[in-house]
C-alpha cells in the first residue's frame, strides 16, 4: 500500500517478503446472529445472559467505539440480541442505556452512531437520551472503586457501577492488545486510571507476559471485588479477518479473553519466528489509514508515527537487527482536522521541536495538556479526541531504540519527513539505496506487504 493506492518499486532479488499476519487461518462463522445466540446461551463460566438479567432494574449495554478494526456487523447484529434476551429476562427496553466506550478518543454524534449500531437503533436510543458516549472527564459520571496492590487507580464510569448489570459488546481483539478487562478499565474510565498503563512500554500487542493486561486484569480484580463477579457480562469477538468473524464467546471476562488468546496462539505465529535471520532493512507500505481517523482523516502524527511506527511498526524489532534502517512509503499529505484532532496540530509545532523521545514527551508535555481546559472541552462537547492523545501517538517513536534510522518514500514534502527526524527519499529506489550507505552494497531487506485499508466513513 502507499497511501490510498499502490506503488511499483524494484527490490533486490534476494528480499524475504513476509506475510503481515493479519488475519486468521480461521473460518468465519456461518451465521453471525446464531453465533451470537449460542454464546449467550452458553456463556463461560457464567449462567445464561438470560439467567444472569432476571430481576435487574438498570441495565447498561456497552460497545466498543468506531476506531475498532471491524468491519463485520457485529454491532448492529449483536446489540439487538442483547435487547431481545433482556426482554425476555423481564428487563425492558426504557431502561437499558447504550453506553460507547470511547475512553480518550472523540465522542460520536448520533448520525455516526448509527453507521456503527444501525440507525433504527440509534434513532429509538437517541430519542430517550439512552445512547451515550463515555466522558472520562466528568468527574460527576465516575467512581473511585479503589487502587490495585501495585497503587494504580481503578476509576469506572457510573453507568456500570451504578447499573445492576453491564453487558460489555466487543467487537474485535488484536493480538494481545484488546479485549479482556481493556474494555472496561479502558474503554469507560479516566485519564487518570488510564494514564498508569498506557505508556511507551507498558502498552502492547503481546499475547503472553503483556505488561498492560496484566494491570488490567488486577484493575478488573478490584472492580469484581467491589461490584461482584455478575456485574459485568462480556461478549468477546475474534475476527477471521476484518470483514468477517471467526467466534463469539461470552460471559466472564478473564474466562473470554483466555479463550481468545488460546485460538490466537494456536493459529498466528509470533512474529519473532517469522524469520530466521533479522535483516538490515525493513521495508513496507503506510495506507492511509487510522483507527483514530474513523470519520475523519490522517495527519502526519498518525501517519508516520501511530500507524507507520505503532500500528505496523510490530514487525521491525521481530524482522530488523539491532540498528536497521526502516523504509515507509507513504505520500503522508500535511493536513490536519482541527476539529476532531484538535492537540496535535500543537503536539507537532511544539513538543517535536523540543523532543522526540516519546519518555520526555510524556513526562514534560502530557500533564499539562491534560489540563487545557479548552482542549478538555473539544473533547466534553465538541467531538474532539483528548488532548493527551496526540502524546500518545508519539509513543512509538520509542521503536528507534532498535531502529537505526526512518527513511520515508515518496512523501509528498520532505520537510514533513524531517519534522519528525526521518529522512526523506523520493522513491523506495532512492531508499534502498540511502539504506546501502549504512549497511554496506548487499543488505538483507525483509518487505511486509501490507493490505489495503480504509478508514471508517
Amino acid at each position: 500500500m502507499f497511501g490510498e493506492g499502490f506503488l511499483d518499486a524494484e527490490v533486490p532479488d534476494d528480499t524475504h517478503v513476509v506475510s503481515p499476519g493479519l488475519s486468521l487461518p480461521l473460518e468465519p462463522v456461518g451465521d453471525l446472529g446464531v453465533a451470537v445466540r449460542e454464546a449467550l446461551e452458553s456463556p463461560l463460566n457464567s449462567p445464561p445472559l438470560a439467567e444472569v438479567a432476571r430481576g435487574a432494574g438498570r441495565v447498561t449495554i456497552a460497545f466498543d467505539d468506531p476506531t475498532v478494526p471491524c468491519f463485520a456487523p457485529m454491532w448492529p447484529t449483536a446489540i439487538p440480541i442483547v435487547l431481545e434476551t433482556l426482554e425476555r429476562a423481564g428487563v425492558a427496553r426504557d431502561r437499558v442505556t447504550l453506553l460507547c466506550a470511547n475512553a480518550l478518543h472523540r465522542q460520536f454524534p448520533t448520525d455516526e452512531l448509527a453507521k456503527l449500531i444501525g440507525a433504527d437503533l440509534a434513532r429509538e436510543f437517541a430519542a430517550g437520551g439512552r445512547l451515550l458516549c463515555h466522558d472520562a472527564e466528568d468527574p460527576d459520571g465516575l467512581e473511585h472503586l479503589g487502587d490495585t496492590e501495585a497503587g494504580h487507580p481503578v476509576d469506572i464510569s457510573r453507568h456500570v457501577t451504578e447499573s445492576d448489570l453491564t453487558i460489555y459488546v466487543n467487537a474485535s481483539t488484536t493480538r494481545g492488545f484488546s479485549g479482556g478487562w481493556k474494555s472496561v478499565c479502558v474503554g469507560l474510565s479516566s485519564y487518570r486510571s488510564i494514564r498508569s498503563h498506557h505508556d511507551p512500554d507498558t502498552m502492547s500487542m503481546s499475547l503472553d507476559r503483556n505488561r498492560m493486561h496484566e494491570i488490567l486484569d488486577a484493575m478488573g480484580r478490584v472492580a469484581v471485588d467491589r461490584l461482584g463477579r455478575d456485574r459485568v457480562f462480556k461478549i468477546e469477538t475474534l475476527l477471521a479477518n476484518p470483514l468477517q468473524v471467526h467466534r463469539i464467546v461470552a460471559g466472564d471476562v478473564d474466562a473470554c479473553r483466555r479463550v481468545v488468546l488460546d485460538t490466537t496462539r494456536a493459529h498466528q505465529p509470533a512474529r519473532r519466528e517469522l524469520l530466521k535471520e533479522k535483516t538490515d532493512v525493513v521495508l513496507y507500505g503506510v495506507p492511509d489509514w487510522s483507527p483514530y481517523a474513523a470519520f475523519s482523516f490522517t495527519n502526519p502524527i498518525l501517519t508516520l508515527v501511530s500507524t507507520g511506527l505503532g500500528y505496523l511498526g510490530g514487525m521491525i524489532e521481530a524482522l530488523g537487527r539491532p540498528g536497521c534502517t526502516v523504509i515507509l512509503a507513504t505520500p503522508c499529505p500535511d493536513r490536519w482536522d482541527h476539529e476532531h484532532h484538535p492537540s496535535y496540530r500543537e503536539v507537532w509545532d511544539r513538543v517535536l521541536p523540543v523532543t522526540r523521545d516519546p519518555y520526555e514527551a510524556r513526562e514534560l508535555f502530557e500533564p499539562e495538556l491534560a489540563k487545557r481546559e479548552e482542549y478538555i472541552a473539544r473533547y466534553r462537547t465538541g467531538f474532539g479526541f483528548h488532548p493527551t492523545h496526540p502524546v500518545m501517538a508519539l509513543y512509538p517513536l520509542k521503536r528507534l531504540r532498535h531502529a537505526g534510522g526512518v527513511i520515508v518514500a515518496g512523501a509528498e514534502s520532505p520537510d514533513v519527513v524531517r519534522h519528525v527526524g526521518f529522512e526523506p527519499a523520493d522513491s523506495v529506489e532512492q531508499a534502498l539505496d540511502m539504506a546501502r550507505d549504512v549497511h554496506g552494497p548487499a543488505p538483507s531487506v525483509a518487505l511486509v506487504p501490507y493490505p489495503p485499508a480504509m478508514n471508517r466513513q
